[in-house]
């Protein structure tokens, strides 16, 4: 699957792992240089997205994994807390009743709290948790997860979408934790907004998936609507690929600053999660419920699909995008 409009000969292979478990593991081998801003963000992303096409639970393991790598590139770490094949996690999430602070004795950084919407935490190796520091600010700590000291919460993972990936609040009880970046680096870095691309494209290969079976209803049919609703998942779908392929031009063109990227991946994802929203509406109108009552892989594609998706805060994300653009000068277009 490519993101470019004009691929050269040949096309994308990509090996997709038969379960989380796999694809975690065949993660730890993936070349070094996938990661956004380095040359290869169109072949990270077309990865992702190609991976997600056959089973988004898959590309769902891997992504954060990748954007840890990518997180300890940016910084130049090398933290010592897990050896260089570990899996990563990266774990931002804030919720209310709970929070992780970061503390430093004489021994270092230690983190103590707990930390919501941890997903995978029961099988990665390690993490990078952002943390409350002492003087207000937040910091980004690298830290291992196969410890005592770390304590999964036992709430419930009642999702009918992305099964194999539950997500748990963590308890950290003085856990050893190396600081990576400056106190606010992670979130005021270019690269934060790149990694938030890199979900974009797991969704894009999510609809793709679903659009596929769309496609293949209508191939042979004399059935309108099916050419219809084809007609029109094809259009929102060129237009995410379009988005998503410009989106690596630029990352890798290396001028954009966090505000140019913020914006840039605030445009680029709402694209794509409105394309999906889309493709998951036309293709339930075109192809009634018979797919999704009758064939397990169709209806695990749409419901994984609809529990990703809102990782794009609809409305909220619309009015953040048009506020940045309220308070900017000139013309967006």
């Amino acid at each position: 699957m490519r993101l470019d409009p004009a691929p050269p000969e040949g096309t994308l292979v990509v090996d997709v792992p038969r379960s989380v478990d796999d694809a975690l593991d065949d993660a730890r081998d993936w070349p070094a240089d996938l990661v956004p801003g380095a040359g290869g963000t169109a072949r990270l992303w077309e990865r992702l997205a190609t991976l997600a096409a056959a089973d988004l639970a898959v590309a769902r393991a891997v992504e954060p994994h990748l954007d840890a790598r990518a997180i300890l590139a940016q910084a130049g770490a090398a933290p010592t807390v897990v050896d260089a094949r570990a899996t990563w996690g990266v774990y931002a999430a804030e919720g209310p009743g709970v929070r992780l602070d970061a503390v430093e004795d004489g021994d270092g950084w230690r983190l103590r709290g707990v930390k919501p919407w941890c997903s995978l935490a029961d099988r990665l190796d390690a993490a990078l948790v952002t943390a409350h520091l002492p003087d207000g600010g937040r910091g980004l700590f690298a830290v291992a997860l196969r410890t005592p000291r770390v304590a999964l919460g036992d709430e419930p993972w009642s999702a009918r979408g992305l099964v194999e990936i539950p997500s748990t609040s963590v308890r950290f009880d003085d856990v050893p934790a190396e600081p990576v970046g400056g106190p606010g680096w992670y979130l005021t870095r270019p690269g934060f907004w790149w990694g938030g691309i890199g979900v974009a494209a797991c969704w894009y290969g999510g609809a793709v998936g679903v659009a596929r079976r769309l496609a293949d209803a209508a191939r042979g049919s004399d059935a309108p609507l099916l050419h219809v609703h084809l007609g029109a998942v094809d259009q929102g779908m060129q237009s995410a690929r379009r988005a998503l392929a410009e989106a690596a031009a630029l990352v890798d063109g290396g001028s954009l600053d966090a505000d140019a990227g913020r914006l840039l991946a605030k445009r680029v994802r709402g694209t794509v999660a409105r394309v999906c929203e889309d493709v998951l509406l036309r293709a339930g109108h075109a192809l009634g419920p018979a797919p999704l009552a009758l064939e397990p892989e169709h209806a695990k594609r749409v419901a994984d699909l609809q529990l990703y998706v809102r990782q794009h805060h609809a409305e909220r994300d619309d009015a953040s995008l048009g506020a940045a653009l309220a308070t900017s000068p000139g013309s967006p277009w």
